[in-house]
Parts: C-alpha cells; sequence; structure tokens
C-alpha cells in the first residue's frame, strides 16, 4: 500500500495530484525550484523539498535530485505528472532501482513508444492503420508533408512542407530542433491532412490483463501543434469511426503489454462518414493535459486509478458512459495577436466563477515567471450535452477575473462562440484559418471607453477617501468650474493599444458623461445607466494601473501622468526587452551599420526564443546586454541610431 508521494511535476498537475491524494488518505510530498517557492502548490502538500536553481534544467529534468527528495522525504512511490519526466524510461529505471514505486508504465513502454518511429512500427505489426512517406523517395503527389521529430512532442521538430524542393531543408531544421529540445536529432516524415481532426483515445490498463477504454477526445483546436480547447467525447464521430477507434487503441495497448493510464492519439480524415479513416500518430505513455473531460463524463478519478493499479490492484468494470459532455480550455499568460508572446508578472487577480472545474496552477498574488509554459489554468464544463457545456463554459470565461498578466481568454471566449465550433466543424488548420476573426478585440469602443469612464470615478472617488486634507470638498470639485478633469489613460489588450480620455466633474452622479449617465460612484464599484440599461462595474485602482471588470468583460487600464519623470524617457529608437528573460545571443555590435529585420539579440523566457530584429535601417549605440545575462521586462537592450545611419550614408 502506497502511504505517501511525491510529484516530480509542478504548478496545475502538482496541485491535481495532490487533490486525488488528499482524498485517498496519501501523504503528498513536492519538488520546488527557487522560482516556485511561492507557487501554490508548494503550500498544499504535506512536505516540500528544494531543488537548488530554477531553470528545469537545474530542477524538474534533475532525476536524482527528485530520486534524492523522495527518500530524503520518505515517500514510498513518484507520480511524474506530465511534460518534464513522466516519459524517461532511464528516470523510471533509476525509481523502481531505489526502491520507490514508479506510478506510470513500464520503462520497456515507455522507451518503445518514446520513439514515433518504433511506434509506428509496433502499431504497424499490431494492424494499426498508420501515416507513412519515406522522405528518400517522396513524389510530388505526396506533398504536402509533416516533418516531425521522433523523440518529442509539444509542436518541436515539427516542419509543414508543400514544395518538395524546401524538404532537405526542412528534415535538416527539425532535426536541429529537436536535437536542441530533445537530445535527438532523428525526424521523419508523415502525409499532412490540414482538415483532418486530432482525435484521442483514454486508456488505462494493469497487470492483470484488463484493459479500459474510457471513451475519446477531440484535441482538433491547436496554435503551433500545441493543444488549445479539448472536449469528450469527440463530436461528430460515425459509430463505425469510433469503434475503430477503440479497437486500435485497444490493439496498442496489447501490442506493446501497456500498463497504466495512457493516450493513443489519431488523425481521422471524414470522422463523420462511416467511411472516415483513422491513423495512429502517437501513444503518450502518461496522463494527459486534458484527462478532466474524460474525468468529467466517465465519472471516473484517472489519478485515483493510476495509483491503484501501481499498487497492483486489478481494475474493476470499464466505466460506462459517457454521460453528457465536456469542453475544456487552456489559459495562457499570452498574447495570441502577438506571436503568442508569453507573459509574465504577478496576478493580481485570479477568479473563475462557480460551477465550472479549475485546474489551476496559479491563483491572486502568483508569480508567472519566464522558466516554465504559459500554460495557468484549464477551465472546464460539463453539460447535459454539447451545447450546453459550451454555453456553461463561454458564461465562465465571460465573468472569469484574470488581472496582472495578459492572456488568452479573449481568444477562448472567441472559439467558443465561433460558428464553425459550436457546429463541431472542427480541424486541425481551423485556427489558422479563423485567427484573424478570434483575435479581434472582445470589447468594442464604447465598452472599452465605458469602462474608462468607471476607471476615472473611481480613481476620483478612491483620492477623496484617502484625502488627508479638505477631505469634504466635493470629488473633482475644480476652482474653474467651466473645465471638467480629464484623465488619460492607455488602453492595452489584445489587438488594442492606444490613448483615451474621459473627463468628469464635481457633482458627476447628475452629470451625463459621454452619453452615459452615472448612478453610482465609488472606489471599488461604479454603476452606470446606458439608455435605461443598468451596467455594474468592479473597479480595483493601484499604483500605476487600473483594473475593470464590466458586464462585457475585463480590461485594465494604466493612467497617463500629467507630469513624466525626464529619467523614464528612453532615447528614441531603443530597442525594449518585451519580458523578463535570459539573453541567449547577442548578434551585433556598438557602431554596427544594420538594416531593417536584421537580428539584434535573442532573448529566451517561458521555454521559448523570442528574437529581436532592428526595426529599420541604423546604426546601433547603447548596446547593454551581453550572452547569459538575465534582463528585466522594459530593460533597454540596444539603440537603433537613425540619424547616425542617415549622416554616414550622406556623407560617403
Amino acid at each position: 500500500m502506497i502511504a505517501s508521494i511525491l510529484v516530480a511535476n509542478r504548478g496545475e498537475i502538482a496541485r491535481r495530484v495532490f487533490r486525488t491524494c488528499r482524498e485517498l488518505g496519501i501523504r503528498t510530498v513536492a519538488v520546488h525550484s527557487d522560482a516556485d517557492a511561492g507557487a501554490p502548490f508548494v503550500g498544499e502538500a504535506d512536505v516540500a523539498v528544494r531543488l537548488p536553481g530554477s531553470s528545469p534544467t537545474d530542477t524538474y529534468l534533475r532525476g536524482d535530485l527528485v530520486i534524492a527528495a523522495a527518500l530524503k522525504a520518505g515517500a514510498g512511490a513518484i507520480h511524474p505528472g506530465y511534460g518534464f519526466l513522466s516519459e524517461n524510461a532511464e528516470f523510471a529505471r533509476a525509481v523502481a532501482e531505489a526502491g520507490l514505486t514508479w506510478i506510470g508504465p513500464a520503462p520497456e513502454t515507455i522507451d518503445a513508444m518514446g520513439s514515433k518511429i518504433r511506434a509506428k512500427e509496433l502499431m504497424a505489426a499490431g494492424g494499426v492503420p498508420i501515416l507513412s512517406v519515406d522522405a528518400a523517395t517522396a513524389k510530388a503527389g505526396d506533398f504536402p508533408l509533416l516533418v516531425k521529430a521522433s523523440a518529442g512532442g509539444g509542436g518541436r521538430g515539427m516542419r509543414i512542407v508543400t514544395d518538395p524542393a524546401d524538404l532537405d531543408g526542412e528534415l535538416a531544421a527539425a532535426g536541429a530542433e529537436a536535437l536542441s529540445a530533445f537530445g535527438d536529432p532523428t525526424v521523419f516524415v508523415e502525409p499532412y491532412l490540414p482538415t483532418a481532426r486530432h482525435i484521442e483515445v483514454q486508456v488505462m490498463a494493469d497487470t492483470h490483463g484488463t484493459c479500459w477504454i474510457v471513451g475519446d477526445r477531440d484535441c482538433s483546436i491547436q496554435r503551433r501543434h500545441q493543444k488549445v480547447v479539448e472536449e469528450a467525447p469527440a463530436p461528430s464521430v460515425s459509430d463505425p469511426v469510433r469503434t475503430t477507434l477503440h479497437d486500435a487503441a485497444r490493439a496498442a495497448v496489447k501490442a506493446v503489454d501497456y500498463v497504466g493510464a495512457g493516450t493513443v492519439e489519431f488523425l481521422v480524415a471524414d470522422a463523420h462518414l462511416d467511411t472516415g479513416k483513422a491513423y495512429f500518430l502517437e501513444m503518450n505513455t502518461r496522463l494527459q493535459v486534458e484527462h478532466p473531460v474524460t474525468e468529467e463524463v466517465f465519472g471516473v478519478d484517472l489519478v485515483a486509478e493510476q495509483i491503484r493499479v501501481a499498487e497492483g490492484a486489478q481494475l474493476g468494470e470499464e466505466p460506462t458512459g459517457p454521460s453528457g459532455h465536456a469542453v475544456e480550455v487552456r489559459v495562457y499568460a499570452e498574447d495570441p495577436a502577438d506571436d503568442w508572446q508569453p507573459q509574465t508578472g504577478t496576478v493580481r487577480t485570479f477568479e473563475v466563477p462557480a460551477g465550472v472545474r479549475v485546474d489551476s496552477g496559479v491563483e491572486s498574488g502568483s508569480v508567472v515567471g519566464i522558466h516554465y509554459d504559459a500554460m495557468i489554468a484549464k477551465v472546464v464544463a460539463h453539460g447535459a450535452d454539447r451545447t450546453t457545456a459550451i454555453r456553461k463554459l463561454g458564461d465562465a470565461l465571460r465573468r472569469t477575473r484574470v488581472h496582472g498578466v495578459r492572456t488568452n481568454l479573449d481568444f477562448l471566449r472567441s472559439i467558443l462562440a465561433d460558428e464553425e465550433f459550436v457546429s463541431a466543424r472542427v480541424h486541425t488548420a481551423l485556427l489558422d484559418e479563423r485567427l484573424a476573426d478570434w483575435t479581434k478585440p472582445s470589447l468594442d469602443e464604447p465598452a472599452v471607453r465605458r469602462s474608462a469612464v468607471a476607471a476615472a470615478l473611481a480613481e476620483a472617488t478612491t483620492a477623496t477617501a484617502h484625502a488627508k486634507v479638505l477631505g469634504r470638498i466635493p470629488t473633482a470639485f475644480r476652482n474653474v468650474p467651466s473645465q471638467p478633469r480629464t484623465r488619460a489613460y492607455v488602453v492595452s489588450t489584445s489587438s488594442r493599444n492606444h490613448d483615451l480620455t474621459v473627463s468628469y466633474s464635481a457633482g458627476f452622479v447628475q452629470h451625463d458623461l459621454d452619453g452615459v449617465t452615472v448612478i453610482e460612484a465609488g472606489p471599488t464599484r461604479v454603476v452606470l445607466d446606458v439608455e435605461g440599461l443598468t451596467e455594474t462595474y468592479d473597479v480595483a485602482v493601484g499604483d500605476g494601473w487600473v483594473d475593470v471588470d464590466g458586464p462585457y468583460g475585463s480590461i485594465t487600464l494604466t493612467p497617463v501622468p500629467t507630469f513624466v519623470d525626464p529619467a523614464d524617457v528612453v532615447a528614441e529608437g531603443s530597442l525594449l526587452a518585451p519580458m523578463p528573460a535570459a539573453v541567449i545571443s547577442v548578434a551585433v555590435e556598438d557602431g554596427q551599420h544594420v538594416s531593417k529585420g536584421d537580428v539584434v539579440v535573442v532573448l529566451e523566457a517561458m521555454k521559448m526564443q523570442h528574437t529581436i530584429t532592428a526595426p529599420t535601417d541604423g546604426v546601433v549605440s547603447g548596446l547593454s546586454v551581453t550572452p547569459g545575462a538575465q534582463v528585466e521586462s522594459g530593460a533597454v537592450l540596444a539603440i537603433i541610431d537613425i540619424s547616425t545611419s542617415s549622416t554616414s550614408e550622406g556623407s560617403s
């Protein structure tokens, strides 16, 4: 019997496993990096062990340190979660050799499925259909092709090739990326089916020969081959295709004597037709990020079953179902309108309304740093049918409050409201096709202006409430009543970054502001009348920011100071760090002439590289960073001096 479990992971997955452990009466152990010392999952564990350092390579990817932590804390088993060491066969072997229980499949199985090339060979031998093309003999009719890394996932080492002339170059580039990400440059190609669907089957198997097929999920809404929206069961799938998927998944389990929770992933063409075709993609030998949708519709705790299987228990009867429908979205600290740029900072507010499931790695006050993945939460809605689940999730996201870091919440709301998604006409290229529509601002201009009015009134009443002298003077009183007070803000949301000015006067409750009548105004709550409709705004005023949550969504406004400190003004042509990051490389030196688009500095944050390029022709000056340095958000990396360039060209 397992009495104590160490979770070799962080964030929302660590909290998810801890929740089940508490329900089963199992003692919990966390490991954490220095960057995660104050993270919620650390405080939720019974005991926590520090892994010195902050980068994954120094901490969560150090299997020797994780095992030492388990032994030190008296844990009897290790649950790997997903990512990091979860599919590392050598780590699984080391866990067993240390006398600990490994909650996962056998190392030999991880090895077999860890290579996508080997996995395809095993599946083909077991009668599971696969997609395959020999890169050396590929013909024009085989294109487009998809180049993939054999040893990894998450979109790394993956390239779409439409022109045969580009194949060799893309193979080389994908191999280099795979080597950097996974330590293995092996890549392969397969036919690219842009309008196919990504459907996966959840399996659970024990050491006694029992295998459960716990339904299927659709994960077709993806960005850069990473999932954004998942749902169970997969909608609009014909009975013959669903049977094929489940039978193929069962065959995959048998082919490798699989034990534990796993996912068999397929690419499916014409899933809604009886003649649809399903092709094996890969088998993930771990719990999936999207496992909650399966749990919701089958009423099963997959983590609890993982633990029971690791203890040697036999699975009971296969869960019946599914019951109803579940949809999950992944909330990322990122800006979809700015090439998915990850965001960092302190989460001032994180509140999701009741009625949905939230698996979150953060809470109000948490810090989102540069070292780890940008996903901060998963929100899941379960309903009697798909329409109900989508409606519940969309409403919950509309009322969700996240401030302090920019997120993809608006983007997710747009997906759930899109007719193509609502009608289940989904495929793996849909996100790219609809990106322009899905990244439009969720708040129109009138809604933004009303939010700014609420912000200005809340700021004014806050100032009055904290006034140490003349506190009885009416809010916004002026000696020159003919001129109202004005407040300027920078509005910064996805696809929107502009200045906005609103005006108000003393006695504003009786006055009309931009066609809006103020019913009530206070430091934290403003009520407006808009053409007979009452709208309530919750407002939080801080140092240099105002967060507003209204009936149409949330927004953060940055007050523009009346007077600017000269020290805060950066030189024209300055290249600023978009976030806290590590400097990977510097491609220029002071005095060097550059052209628009030339690489100046490469940064790394949240497991992604960000290239800073010259915005125009010019000469580099004020270069202030070197490789290996850490920079804060807004730090000046270099200056591109246009005037120097013009002078040089004119005198040549």
